[in-house]
């Protein structure tokens, strides 16, 4: 648990730097991070970093698919780590078949 809980903190620590760091070169003209790059990233686990970034930057709030797509990674981690809190749902989803 501890493991999963530093690679959480990391991931979305990491995204949200990568955010910044996207913003500055979009200001500055310089080489963008791919938005599949970013959206990559929430997947793995950043997606509150990058819902963080997006909001606190003001960084691709306007740029849709992208805002759809993120929303979207952000409500289904969520909605997995609340089937994962309760035992039931955790037995059906985490049991061998």
């Amino acid at each position: 648990m501890t493991n999963l809980i530093l690679y959480l903190m990391g991931i979305n620590a990491l995204t949200a730097l990568i955010f910044f760091y996207d913003k500055r070169q979009s200001q500055s003209g310089g080489w963008r991070v791919p938005e599949n790059s970013l959206l990559g990233l929430a997947i793995l686990g950043g997606s509150l970093g990058a819902k963080f970034a997006q909001l606190k930057f003001r960084h691709k709030t306007r740029k849709q698919p992208f805002g759809h797509i993120l929303n979207a990674i952000l409500v289904l981690q969520i909605l997995l780590v609340l089937a994962l809190a309760l035992p039931w749902t955790r037995t059906i989803l985490l049991s061998p078949t």
